[in-house]
């Protein structure tokens, strides 16, 4: 992942929300648009981290790629 001042902010966010599980969740941006990777535990973790970037400076679009995992 690039450092870029948008990613650490994008970074901080999410490692700060309770509905991200740590080390699951992967960011790529280019040009104001961030791409979100990964797997969580349930549809709302998913809408929620989303809804998390929606005031960030400089997050033009989001792309949610995040995959709810099936539970075990």
């Amino acid at each position: 992942m690039s450092h870029s001042p948008l990613l650490h902010r994008i970074d901080r966010v999410i490692q700060s929300s309770p509905h991200a599980p740590r080390r699951k969740v992967f960011l790529e941006s280019a040009a104001g648009r961030i791409v979100l990777r990964g797997k969580v535990d349930s549809f709302y973790q998913k809408q929620m981290i989303q809804e998390s970037l929606r005031g960030i400076e400089g997050v033009e679009r989001i792309c949610n790629q995040l995959e709810v995992e099936e539970p075990r």
